[in-house]
């Protein structure tokens, strides 16, 4: 089998290229260009525009991100035969990932690299709105496959969902919650509620990290009830020992009430009993809350500036409840 003909059947099998006529192969054939490259070399990296895609010939394309560490994520290995960047190109987008050889490589690039395909519209502009129709319907047809695969698993996707932002220990919602979902619902008003045990590392370390975990198991169905017998919200667990409320649509009055209601019942947990030489250890805790946007407008400062209250008001002491306001804490 001579060059060409390999180049013809790969080329009649991209879905860009799909029921083409064979004098429209032809051009798309005289208008695509040939890439070699040596093991490592790149193909594109992340932030470039897709302005073409690449049938892999001979060789392997590996597609990956890299971390801050020096690590990095492989996300695709491309062998002979497929094609790579094709939906990208399709969009327009920007290769979010880097691709480079894995062994010395050959591709076919469409369009050829000098040409766009804005140059072959005014060569050929009937070619081109026909590779433009077939874009149109690959497109529809993965979005529609993605969709019927999140539909077919929906359940599985939701336990995923649910495993990747809950805290395992304690079944609160993690801090990621926040930026990732919660900023983009809230409306205004909206309360942010933060609390801190008191002298949690003396139960710690008088009692053993079972004894804190057991009292953040506590402290976690406490947030939980309240979530629950108001209908909304979401209770979360900040960092090791800290923890946090928020309510959508929620006024300064309501709140409060939130406030000496979590405070109370903090204060009513069954104390640890006291074991040998150990004393009885009673909870009690510090609290933080704030009304966004009314007690300030930016939701990091916000956020920020009440988790500040928190942790000044705790290291002061304790057992006191701080409300947050950019204009000066009450």
């Amino acid at each position: 089998m001579t060059a060409s003909k390999v180049d013809l059947l790969l080329i009649q099998k991209a879905e860009l290229f799909f029921n083409l006529r064979e004098e429209e192969i032809d051009f798309i054939i005289s208008r695509s260009g040939m890439l070699n490259l040596s093991k490592g070399a790149p193909l594109f990296s992340s932030g470039e525009k897709a302005r073409h895609f690449f049938i892999l010939k001979k060789g392997t394309i590996r597609v990956y991100k890299p971390h801050e560490d020096g690590s990095e994520d492989d996300l695709a290995m491309f062998a002979a035969g497929d094609t790579i960047g094709d939906f990208d190109f399709a969009r327009g987008a920007v290769y979010d990932a880097f691709a480079e050889a894995g062994e010395n490589s050959e591709l076919i690039v469409f369009p050829a690299p000098e040409l766009t395909m804005n140059t072959l519209a005014q060569e050929e502009p009937r070619v081109v709105c026909n590779i433009l129709l077939n874009a149109i319907v690959m497109m529809t047809g993965r979005i529609k496959s993605v969709n019927k695969l999140i539909l077919d698993n929906m359940s599985w996707v939701q336990q995923l969902h649910r495993r990747a932002y809950e805290d395992s220990s304690t079944g609160l919602w993690k801090q990621a919650l926040i930026n990732d979902e919660i900023i983009g619902v809230l409306s205004e008003p909206s309360a942010l509620i933060m609390l801190k045990p008191d002298r949690f590392k003396i139960l710690v370390d008088s009692r053993g990290h079972s004894a804190g975990d057991e009292a953040m198991v506590r402290i976690a169905l406490i947030l939980k009830n309240i979530t629950r017998k108001i209908g909304h919200g979401w209770p979360l667990r900040l960092r090791s020992n800290e923890v946090a409320l928020i309510f959508d649509n929620f006024n300064e009055e309501e709140t409060k009430k939130i406030v000496e209601e979590l405070n109370e019942s903090i204060s009513d947990m069954e104390p640890v009993p006291a074991q040998d030489d150990i004393p009885e250890f009673h909870f009690s805790a510090t609290i933080s809350w704030a009304i966004w946007a009314k007690d300030d407008a930016e939701w990091l400062s916000f956020y920020s500036g009440t988790y500040a209250a928190l942790m000044e008001t705790w290291r002061d002491g304790g057992e006191k409840i701080i409300h947050y306001s950019k204009t000066g804490n009450k």
